[in-house]
């Protein structure tokens, strides 16, 4: 029997039931489908974050406060929880770590920020003129934070793009307007450039003031919830570091590293574990769509079992005129793998219009990739295989003589 005759009968057998091929092909549909979807939706949001913490800054080391651990105590307070790093930790960076090019530090919180009817909630970040270079910030209109403001603990802000939709509106000039914060008047003197992102903190949705002003009006004392370090070159990450470790540990008086009453932690290793973190969700997700794969192959077994039922006396006929097992095993083979291989290129179909209308509708950034693509036609054929495998070989052993008697 040659691949011509095999591919013809195949045909002629799916298109004899057109209703009942479809019905079991859409199992296969759904489920190439659906796991090409969710594993965009995973490869996008991973992209997606990625992209949002690169763009915070290069070579940048991030420390932040953090509880030590005592005698008897839980679990170590939350980063950014407690109070342990001081604007003087931030002028001994600046002097004595080697390989620092710039630090800036931050102090940070949420307020309700109002204007003339109109009001949001968002972060204020006080900041130093360093801030710009250090976390890649860039001014659309006015200008940023200078030293002179710093030093004056002068009540000006400079505005992410976000905020200042959200107070003035769509298309409206803020710079020289007032704001209050916290019912302290600030004057808008800047807007910065949209960076776009979710999560993470997004710098488009941030409200910018000296540190020094942060300070006295907000926190009320010196102590600051980031310090951001721009190292010379990603070389030099590790070891500055840490040095910025081994500085603040002798600052503090801590003699046992494990009982630091801070955190380090560098963009290299931000990325990577949120990479690793979105890289299970993905998985996860291309796991639960998988299901329904299964669900699609066990109904591609149903309906071959049917049809070799249904077919008995058909087999029976050509195995009695000189038909070899197999010869009808490939047969029957031959439908599975056709169900599935037309079902995955329509699901790969599905899957990409569901990604392009996640992005479009602007949800979501999918991300469909060829590999996901080339993994979803392998599954599909190695679930026609699987599961027409045992009807094929059922039909395949049936006796010719009890075939032809089978009513």
């Amino acid at each position: 029997m040659t691949t011509f005759d095999i591919l013809e009968e195949t045909y002629f057998s799916l298109s004899s039931n057109k209703v009942r091929t479809a019905l079991t092909m859409l199992g296969i549909i759904i489920g190439i489908g659906s796991v090409i979807a969710m594993v965009s939706i995973g490869q996008g949001a991973q992209s997606s974050i990625e992209s949002n913490i690169q763009s915070m800054g290069s070579d940048l080391i991030i420390v932040q406060p953090g509880a030590p651990k005592t005698q008897g105590a839980g679990v170590r307070e939350m980063r950014g929880g407690a109070k342990s790093l001081t604007q003087d930790d931030v002028v001994a960076i600046q002097k004595q770590v080697s390989l620092a090019k710039a630090v800036a530090p931050e102090i940070s919180s949420r307020a309700q920020v109002t204007t003339k009817g109109k009001n949001t909630n968002t972060t204020v970040d006080g900041v130093t003129a360093s801030y710009t270079d250090v976390k890649n910030l860039q001014i659309e209109e006015g200008s940023f934070i200078t030293d002179q403001n710093t030093k004056s603990f002068a009540k000006v802000a400079v505005l992410g793009p976000t905020v200042q939709t959200d107070l003035f509106g769509e298309g409206v000039n803020a710079i020289g307007k007032t704001i209050r914060i916290k019912n302290i008047e600030f004057k808008v003197i800047g807007i910065t450039k949209a960076k776009g992102g979710t999560g993470f903190g997004s710098q488009d949705d941030m409200i910018y003031i000296p540190l020094t002003t942060a300070g006295r009006y907000f926190s009320g004392d010196q102590y600051v919830t980031t310090i951001n370090i721009q190292t010379i070159d990603s070389a030099s990450m590790t070891e500055a570091q840490q040095q910025v470790t081994d500085l603040l540990l002798n600052r503090h008086h801590i003699s046992d590293s494990t009982l630091a009453d801070f955190n380090t932690m560098n963009m290299a290793d931000l990325v990577s574990t949120v990479s690793s973190v979105t890289g299970t969700f993905t998985t996860l997700l291309a796991a639960i769509a998988g299901i329904s794969l299964i669900v699609g192959g066990i109904g591609i077994m149903n309906m071959m079992l049917t049809t070799v039922t249904e077919r008995t006396k058909e087999i029976g006929l050509r195995k009695s005129v000189g038909a070899k097992k197999r010869d009808i095993s490939l047969q029957f083979l031959a439908e599975a793998v056709m169900l599935t291989f037309l079902g995955g290129v329509i699901g790969v179909a599905l899957g990409w219009l569901v990604a392009f209308g996640i992005s479009y509708s602007g949800l979501l950034q999918t991300s469909i990739s060829l590999s996901s693509v080339l993994i979803a036609f392998g599954v599909s054929a190695g679930i026609g295989i699987v599961f027409g495998y045992y009807p094929a070989k059922r039909a395949a052993a049936l006796n010719p003589i009890d075939a032809l008697r089978y009513e």
